[in-house]
């Protein structure tokens, strides 16, 4: 019978699960993290585990928080097993599994005046973030958008905010108020410059209301930038049966992750931070190259095998890997369009980073979902592929391959694969999408005047000429078809 998950039934798990070296009564908190999901878990939460199984950091454990009324039931499941979390790690021919303790509280979600309060408390010296690559409230050129309506009701009412940049001033002016030196703001979300990135949404979202308030944190408030990197799919039954079965743990919110994780940052932290260089993070002067590298190279290769994988009915990732024409897709796109737009990276050979993305894709364990990838495109598409459609066109190189993606996606959108199957909504605004992407099967120049998207991109030639010509094969032919005439062109 499997042991469910909880600080007094550690010392009953099968011997195969690693479990703290540590007693949690020996931590503190220093940090504040919102945005408790699997890739936090997977990635900060197990670097900080690492160094307290060292015997460090132990006055640097997390609490969580949350912004949105949905998160309770993540806290929920949490609280009842004592904020553990199980963490399995996989390759394709080996798993391991270990229990993470380095969570020791977690505010109940949406109660922007306990959460604050916790914020103000000189123990918390870094508040951390990881809300999703379309948190950050940008406009189509990265830019903080003062007009979004959440933004403009914080703005209005900046006591009871909504959002996690609200509750975050709320948080600095409180200590500023009470003579506490500000904590550090470290982005941990797959945002190119994303520390730069929540500077300008918090001192845009101030500069509302109390412009005086936005120059004080842009002379006193850190925002160090950061690369992050580590595959961890959604939680479902699958993985919680796993777990139950093949390590007689019960956990109600698992997660299962691939065995690589990276984390690049820049060693700005005035009141301090975890000496995370010991658990395998690295420190950087400029965490740009890394960024830009990881962004397109693996994010990008995720869109690149996401959309003709979801018009195929391909349901998981490593599944989409082992169709022929996807995988020589990928790796024609990577090396003809996407590899040449990023600069050189310091002791990286980005040819060789791209092997180790392919064969990261494959692994059967993960169980990572073509679904997981094709989500909340509108969001990830302007970050992971736009971009390296405008460098490579700046360059006067090709962007055929980069169109042809762009044109999945949108075939995509129109809601029905190739084979008729129902494509069950799958973006915040999916609605919008849809009623574009049918108007674009006609109009393709539809599709691409999507400001919020593209921006004057949609205008340029070089693109939309290569756009409409794989979109129009993409319903006349279907996706195989095309993806043969694209690799067979030289």
């Amino acid at each position: 019978m499997a042991i469910k998950l909880s600080l007094d039934t550690l010392d009953q798990l099968p011997d195969r699960v690693a479990r703290p070296l540590y007693q949690r009564s020996d931590l503190s908190p220093g940090i504040l993290h919102f945005g408790v999901g699997n890739f936090h878990r997977a990635h900060q939460a197990m670097y900080l585990d690492r160094l307290m199984n060292a015997g460090r950091a132990y006055d640097w454990a997390l609490i969580g928080a949350g912004v949105f009324e949905g998160e309770r039931k993540g806290r929920e499941v949490l609280q009842k097993q004592d904020w553990l979390t199980t963490l399995v790690e996989q390759e394709a021919d080996s798993s391991t599994a270990r229990v993470l303790g380095s969570m020791v509280d977690y505010v109940e979600p949406a109660d922007a005046r306990a959460i604050v309060a916790r914020m103000v408390q000189p123990d918390i010296r870094i508040v951390s973030l990881t809300i999703t690559e379309g948190g950050y409230f940008l406009d189509s050129d990265d830019n903080f958008d003062p007009t979004h309506p959440m933004i403009v009701a914080d703005a209005q009412e900046p006591e009871t905010p909504e959002t996690v940049f609200g509750m975050i001033l709320l948080g600095l002016q409180a200590r500023r108020e009470a003579g506490l030196a500000p904590f550090t703001v470290m982005c941990c979300d797959n945002v190119p410059h994303n520390g730069d990135v929540t500077r300008r949404t918090l001192t845009g979202l101030a500069r509302l209301s109390d412009p005086d308030f936005a120059d004080w944190i842009t002379e006193n408030v850190a925002f160090p930038n950061a690369m992050v990197d580590r595959i961890t799919p959604a939680t479902s039954d699958r993985e919680r049966a796993m777990l139950r079965d093949e390590f007689g743990v019960e956990d109600g919110w698992p997660v299962f992750c691939e065995d690589f994780t990276q984390w690049v940052l820049e060693d700005n932290f005035p009141l301090g931070r975890p000496p995370l260089e010991e658990a395998g993070a690295q420190f950087v002067n400029d965490v740009t190259p890394f960024e830009i590298m990881k962004l397109r190279i693996l994010n990008g290769g995720h869109a690149t095998i996401a959309y003709p994988g979801g018009l195929l009915d391909i349901h998981f990732v490593h599944e989409a890997m082992e169709h022929p024409l996807i995988r020589a897709f990928l790796r024609k796109l990577e090396e003809t369009e996407i590899i040449p737009t990023v600069p050189p990276v310091p002791d990286t050979d980005t040819s060789e980073y791209f092997d180790l993305i392919e064969r990261r894709f494959s692994n059967p364990k993960i169980g990572d979902t073509v679904r997981r990838l094709c989500l909340d495109g509108s969001n990830r598409q302007p970050k992971f592929i736009v971009p390296v459609i405008r460098d490579a066109l700046k360059a006067d190189k090709p962007v055929s391959g980069l169109a042809l993606e762009s044109a999945l996606w949108c075939r995509y959108c129109a809601g029905k694969s190739d084979s008729g199957a129902e494509i069950a909504p799958n973006d915040p605004n999916w609605d919008a999408l849809q009623e574009v992407a049918l108007t674009a099967k006609d109009n393709p120049q539809a599709w691409l005047d999507q400001k919020a998207i593209y921006g004057a991109l949609g205008q340029e030639p070089r693109f939309a000429e290569p756009f409409a010509k794989w979109l129009g094969k993409l319903w006349s032919d279907g996706t195989a078809r095309t993806l043969t005439d694209y690799l067979e062109q030289d």
